[in-house]
């Protein structure tokens, strides 16, 4: 499906013009007080995203699934598949920092541009509407951020697919 969209763009804009984004009273945003240079950076994707011994997100639900998946840095690089059926991921399986770069930032790390690359990402499945919208912003997203927390993560890159 998301390579007959991708391939007829009007297709694609059929397909999600009922969709409608969801709209929050204000934005949760945290000012950056550190400089990135002394910070721990996490990665946090919506590409469907996990390792191959994690179980798949579960796509025959239409409305998506709100759950996540806890990558390890070490690993993620060779270990890795995508399950995501809204998106045209061909790209992404080639080569992993398309929609997660967890290269370039080590060698952000590398070259002191950055503190840290946390031991810790996370990946969600990026297509999710209610009732499950309702599960991400009350429950896994506020675990997500717990763990990041604990983590001791000053900052997150939200890499979306």
């Amino acid at each position: 499906m998301a390579r007959l969209a991708s391939s007829w763009p009007y297709l694609s804009d059929r397909m999600t013009a009922h969709f409608k984004p969801l709209e929050l009273e204000t934005i949760p945003w945290v000012e950056v007080t550190k400089p990135l240079h002394h910070s721990k950076i996490a990665l946090v994707t919506t590409a469907g995203l996990h390792h191959l011994g994690q179980e798949r997100f579960y796509m025959a639900d239409p409305k998506g699934d709100p759950s996540y998946r806890v990558l390890d840095a070490e690993s993620i690089e060779y270990d890795y598949t995508i399950t995501h059926d809204y998106y045209d991921h061909r790209d992404a399986e080639k080569d992993l920092n398309i929609v997660f770069p967890i290269t370039r930032l080590k060698e952000m790390a590398t070259a002191d541009c950055i503190g840290a690359v946390s031991e810790f990402h996370y990946s969600f499945m990026g297509h999710i509407l209610a009732p499950h919208i309702d599960t991400l912003v009350a429950e896994t997203g506020p675990q997500v951020a717990a763990m990041l927390k604990k983590n001791r993560v000053d900052a997150v890159l939200l890499t979306p697919a």
